[in-house]
């Protein structure tokens, strides 16, 4: 968003600076999964008893946290995947991102990760499965697993849970006009990063989840979306916006005319050089 590109490619959805709500749920779930320590004279703590998994992480960050809470070599829950028997649909490929459910999973001595995992996707079975959100997807005239897509973008993208139902129609009006989503929550995926700024090399890269260079949906979810984001996939708010930009936290600004949306961009690029630099992360 920083830079002058070409017509097509500068078309900007920018995503909410999530760098506040990642770190809170970091926090909450690192002391709810805290390594135990050894201490001079003491005996090992007690293993947590639960794990919380925030809306929005990705698959790789609950494989973290269940690796955390495990005390196990990391990668070993990734490494668990296929032999969790997941109920997964087809079009996911044996892929469970977007069906890590965010919730708060109890943990035992005898927890392992593949009980946890299948905790997760059975979660997410009944909460998707269910009249309402199965309904709703066919109602808008998609699967549920494009659905879930859709709410992992609208929940990696929108500032607030007020904003979500109008990200969720402009990936709508984009995808009916025959226009590329462009968000940069979905390069953000494909490098494995979370940022605020994304630079025209970023928009080049070759991923499948490159929304400026290829038309329509990721192959998958991008992350694991809560009920809120989901609901905004199956109902979103009526308009005709095409763009959207967070000006600052606290304003996300919608249009449909990209004149418009320039000038929100600029005063974007504008807040974001005099803006305090945040931690890298």
């Amino acid at each position: 968003m920083q830079m002058n590109i070409p017509p097509r490619s500068r078309i900007r959805l920018t995503r909410k600076g999530r760098a506040a709500l990642i770190g809170l749920g970091a926090v909450v779930a690192g002391t709810a999964v805290a390594v135990p320590l050894l201490t001079v004279g003491r005996e090992k703590e007690a293993r947590p008893t639960s794990l919380v998994i925030p809306e929005g992480w990705r698959a790789s960050q609950v494989f973290a946290a269940v690796d955390r809470a495990l005390e196990l070599t990391p990668g070993t829950a990734k490494r668990a995947v296929p032999n969790a028997h997941l109920k997964l649909p087809g079009d996911a490929e044996g892929n469970p991102e977007g069906y890590l459910y965010p919730a708060t999973y109890p943990l035992t001595e005898k927890s392992r990760p593949e009980q946890l995992l299948k905790s997760m996707v059975d979660t997410a079975n009944r909460k998707f499965n269910g009249a309402p959100i199965a309904a709703g997807a066919q109602r808008n005239a998609m699967n549920l697993y494009q659905a879930i897509t859709i709410a992992s973008i609208v929940q990696a993208e929108a500032s607030t849970k007020a904003d979500m139902g109008m990200v969720a129609r402009v990936v709508f009006n984009r995808l009916e006009r025959g226009m590329p989503l462009q968000m940069d929550s979905t390069i953000n995926y494909a490098l494995g990063r979370t940022t605020l700024k994304t630079t025209l090399s970023d928009t080049r890269i070759e991923s499948p989840y490159n929304s400026y260079q290829r038309m329509g949906l990721p192959p998958t979810p991008i992350d694991n979306p809560g009920e809120a984001a989901m609901r905004a996939a199956i109902n979103p708010v009526p308009g005709n916006w095409l763009y959207f930009v967070t000006v600052k936290p606290g304003d996300t600004r919608f249009s449909a005319d990209y004149a418009e949306h320039q000038r929100n961009v600029a005063e974007f690029n504008a807040n974001q050089r005099t803006a305090v630099p945040s931690p890298t992360r």
